[in-house]
């Protein structure tokens, strides 16, 4: 039987996150939960840490990471105990860099598109291979992207999965203060050559 999204997202849109969370692992799917260990990463993964301690958290690293996203990331798995899977690249940066030149602009379109695939879609499709998920939490909000602007709570991406998002109404004072409450490790200095800028998706949501 189908989910009536509608109503479920009407029912959610006031919900706090931890009730959204327990929705969607109530649900008994095979579920992962995924982080770019960007700034405000934490919030996701304290609840999924407290919630959910053994649901693998996915992580891509491109390989092209700060050392502070890289320090952030290994203080969060210590903190909060993570079941972190990293997947990387087939190609590591220094050989898809003599290989296929530095890192494209964003207005080299064709080659933007092949270094998005290599460095972040490919290392997330075989993640969803071998851990095989029907429900996906996300950290994704609403505020962040046009594109997340038409998405909601519980969705139904193109590959079939249920993604839920149970912070994607909250503001970043609400996620800045929860990191503050709990006194989590957070990466102020983020740069994801995939996106380049903050307002572009980098294709783990929009891709078709």
């Amino acid at each position: 039987m189908g989910l009536d999204l509608d109503r479920i997202n009407a029912e959610l849109r006031h919900a706090a996150p931890e009730a959204i969370v327990r929705w969607a692992l109530a649900r008994g799917l095979p579920a992962i939960a995924s982080s770019s260990m960007g700034p405000g990463a934490g919030v996701m993964l304290h609840l999924v840490s407290r919630l959910a301690p053994s649901l693998p958290v996915i992580w891509v690293d491109t390989g092209y990471n700060l050392p502070e996203t890289y320090r952030t990331a290994e203080a969060l798995r210590e903190r909060l105990d993570l079941n972190l899977q990293v997947y990387t690249p087939a190609l590591t940066a220094e050989r898809r860099q003599a290989l296929y030149g530095p890192i494209p602009g964003i207005e080299e379109q064709e080659r933007h598109a092949l270094f998005t695939r290599q460095v972040k879609l490919e290392p997330f499709e075989r993640a969803l291979a071998e851990h095989r998920p029907a429900l996906w939490l996300t950290g994704i909000r609403r505020e962040e992207t046009a594109f997340r602007r038409a998405l909601d709570v519980v969705t139904r991406d193109s590959r079939g999965l249920l993604k839920v998002a149970p912070l994607f109404h909250w503001r970043q004072e609400q996620v800045d203060a929860y990191l503050a409450e709990h006194g989590l490790p957070d990466s102020q200095r983020y740069f994801d050559p995939t996106k380049v800028h903050a307002g572009r998706e980098c294709g783990l949501h929009s891709a078709a």
